[in-house]
């Protein structure tokens, strides 16, 4: 009896182990599962174009990383040009949105609002939380409200609107809510009133810069044709590609702010003082309130 009962504790000990051991491994597998996770990052515009020159190239960091970034242009461009207009311009500007997203590493969708009216309705505000949803996004980018340009400012007020509404079952019913809120980021602009943006993040992209410029220009009829022909100098833009490149890097080389470059010493320390290029998003206060520790999570390029 003794030595049945010993060998009984023995094969149930031995038992106990064994599930130990698999219970462990289950959940270091589900751990570094859940480590490896794709990350997914949806960026909103008001145009063609816009997402790109806010986010482009922390998006190309994050593509290149194996993540999952959408643009979203919430109008279809078709007022942006001095010549054309219309339908021939919107089919234009969607076809040069789709080029961009190629050479970004992302997809691109553009809503089909017209440039110039959009609103902020219940319907445009519906549309911007199913995409969300529909993405499962952990991060969201789009402008503050506060812009020069109304549709710029409705964009902002959509996705304001949208925030926390996305995990509210009861509205948009047909497209499953998000369980929790995502990280909604304003993206940068220059306005100082009723108050300047105050970078949280800052993403230093001088490594994929060029990329981001050789995406840019796909948008020709922008770039070297509508904000030219507006800021008057149509005449200087070249038609050699590689000089419409060098062209529109001078343009866009804009030499990081001292708040800029103080939020870069936080995220990457001394090469902070070395960084010729830099993104900035500040926390929208209606999503989600991410701590450093989950900020340089969802942020894997941030390194000291």
């Amino acid at each position: 009896m003794c030595f049945y009962t010993l060998s009984l504790h023995k094969i149930i000990s031995t038992a106990m182990k064994k599930i130990f051991t698999l219970v462990c491994f289950v959940l270091l597998t589900s751990w570094a599962f859940s480590q490896n996770e794709p990350i997914n990052v949806i960026v909103f515009g008001a145009h063609p174009d816009d997402c790109d020159l806010d986010a482009g190239g922390t998006a190309i960091l994050f593509a290149k990383m194996g993540h999952n970034v959408k643009f979203v242009s919430l109008t279809n461009g078709d007022a942006g040009h001095q010549d054309k207009g219309g339908g021939e311009l919107a089919r234009i500007r969607i076809a040069e949105a789709k080029e961009a997203g190629k050479r970004f590493g992302v997809e691109y969708s553009v809503l089909d609002n017209h440039d110039g009216e959009l609103m902020p309705t219940l319907v445009n505000r519906l549309k911007v939380i199913r995409e969300i949803r529909k993405w499962n996004a952990d991060i969201v980018i789009a402008p503050r409200p506060n812009d020069y340009h109304p549709d710029h400012r409705y964009t902002g007020i959509l996705v304001q609107d949208a925030a926390y509404m996305v995990i509210v079952p009861n509205v948009a019913p047909e497209v499953r809510p998000l369980t929790k809120n995502p990280v909604f980021l304003y993206s940068e602009d220059g306005f100082q009133k009723p108050n300047p943006l105050t970078p949280d993040i800052a993403v230093d992209i001088d490594e994929v810069f060029d990329q981001k410029i050789y995406a840019l220009s796909a948008h020709e009829s922008q770039f070297f044709e509508w904000l030219p022909w507006t800021m008057g100098i149509l005449d200087q833009v070249p038609s050699d590609e590689k000089e419409r490149l060098s062209f529109l890097a001078n343009w866009r080389n804009k030499k990081p702010s001292s708040s800029t470059t103080e939020c870069l010493k936080k995220w990457y320390g001394d090469k902070a003082a070395i960084t010729n290029h830099a993104e900035i998003f500040e926390i929208c206060e209606y999503g989600k309130q991410p701590t450093d520790e989950e900020i340089l999570k969802l942020f894997p390029m941030l390194k000291k």
